[in-house]
């Protein structure tokens, strides 16, 4: 796509979607530039809302961005509502709330909704700044809690609730906290921080729906409430994008530039002149030799620079080892890389103390690490991560030696 006097409309208002727009005036795109968000409210971080907005410390978020200065033409409050692709390489039509919107160039950005559970008994989810404030306001004193889902977003709330002196119970499907994202094994080393925090974790609990006053319990039982909290997971935001020929399976599926593949039976078919970043995007890494969907603020912030230059004909390709983070009863638990098909786990320090790390391993290949208040150790292993470079396992598995000097000469 041309760099100067063509129309690029990014669809969503989150960091990817602004970064976006700002990785386009960077990268020296001049045309007409306008971004399309759902929201009511300028970009913002959603990391803080589970933790500084949910703990009163903060009540907006918002990112700082010069407007006038982008040269870019907000639609706050606006939904897009389907697309329409032209030729490939002529662009095409987003329909939205406000109109068709034609344009030269395309950036998906539309994040992520959260999954909600049946039922007609009000359940709170926590995706917005307008959500997080509503939460908020009704985690009093001795109200009573009750978080579905012990992943990275349940522990969180678990946290900001009982600091604000609610009484917290937590109830998980699976046998142990965390175990979409870490394993069984690795994810039970979390578990006794609940009761230390004065929290109810029931695990190995199904719900079968929510209802006035509580949650019902698959095979009968019942959780007594004043608010139910859902956090068992999200998914991308991509109804509006049915019939247009995108390929779409778990999110916009893209080539490791961002460029969005066709669903039209050629592999590797691509357009160009659209792109998807964020928590929607499942990318191809050739690290990893699979597509990647990873929702988390590290992709939103980094990858819309990489997709923003293959927008105007670049040919940057990225492939970062993923990374988040999250803050949890009083510990700060990091991770880097991806452990999916990683051959063993190596501890790196007493799991029942309060710092310890466990690292994921294929060979004397580094391939993820789990830090919980071990900073030093995540930022070298991220490292190491990058750049395959091999490990002793030994050197590894012992915390009095640096991560760095567990690489083999």
């Amino acid at each position: 796509m041309d760099a100067h006097g063509e129309k690029v409309i990014v669809v969503g208002g989150g960091l990817a979607g602004l970064r976006a727009v700002e990785a386009l005036r960077g990268n020296g795109h001049e045309g007409a530039l306008t971004l399309v968000s759902a929201e009511p409210h300028p970009p913002y971080d959603r990391p803080p809302l589970s933790k500084a907005v949910l703990a009163g410390e903060t009540d907006d978020t918002t990112v700082e961005a010069d407007w006038d200065l982008l040269r870019c033409d907000l639609l706050l409050g606006q939904r897009a509502t389907g697309l329409r692709l032209d030729a490939p390489g002529r662009g095409g039509v987003v329909a939205s709330t406000a109109g068709d919107l034609p344009f030269d160039g395309l950036v998906i950005a539309t994040g992520a909704a959260p999954i909600t559970l049946p039922g007609d008994g009000r359940q709170h989810v926590l995706r917005t700044i307008d959500q997080a404030r509503e939460l908020r306001s009704r985690l009093v004193d001795g109200a009573r809690i009750v978080i579905v889902g012990a992943g990275w977003i349940g522990a969180e709330v678990a946290t900001a609730a009982a600091k604000r002196g609610c009484a917290v119970t937590v109830v998980e499907a699976a046998d142990a906290p965390l175990s979409t994202a870490l394993g069984p094994e690795v994810g039970a080393f979390t578990a006794p921080w609940y009761a230390e925090a004065g929290v109810e974790l029931r695990t190995g609990v199904k719900v079968a729906e929510v209802r006035d006053g509580g949650l019902l319990l698959a095979g009968g039982g019942r959780i007594d409430a004043d608010e139910v909290v859902v956090g068992i997971g999200v998914r991308p935001d991509l109804s509006w994008l049915d019939g247009s020929g995108l390929l779409l399976e778990r999110g916009v599926v893209t080539d490791g530039s961002f460029r969005a593949l066709l669903d039209d039976g050629e592999p590797g078919s691509t357009r160009p002149d659209v792109v998807a970043v964020g928590d929607c995007a499942a990318w191809w890494s050739a690290r990893y030799g699979r597509p990647l969907l990873v929702e988390h603020w590290d992709v939103a912030l980094n990858a819309p620079d990489v997709a923003a230059a293959a927008l105007l004909g670049g040919n940057a390709v990225y492939d970062v080892a993923p990374y988040f983070w999250s803050e949890q009863f009083g510990r700060m638990v990091q991770y880097a890389g991806n452990h999916a098909t990683s051959e063993r786990i190596v501890h790196r320090g007493d799991s029942s103390g309060r710092k310890w790390s466990v690292a994921w391993l294929t060979d004397d290949r580094l391939d993820a690490i789990l830090t919980v208040d071990r900073p030093r150790d995540l930022v070298q292993a991220k490292r190491v991560i990058a750049a395959g470079t091999p490990v002793d396992a030994a050197a590894i598995a012992d915390p009095d030696v640096p991560v760095r000097q567990a690489v083999r000469g």
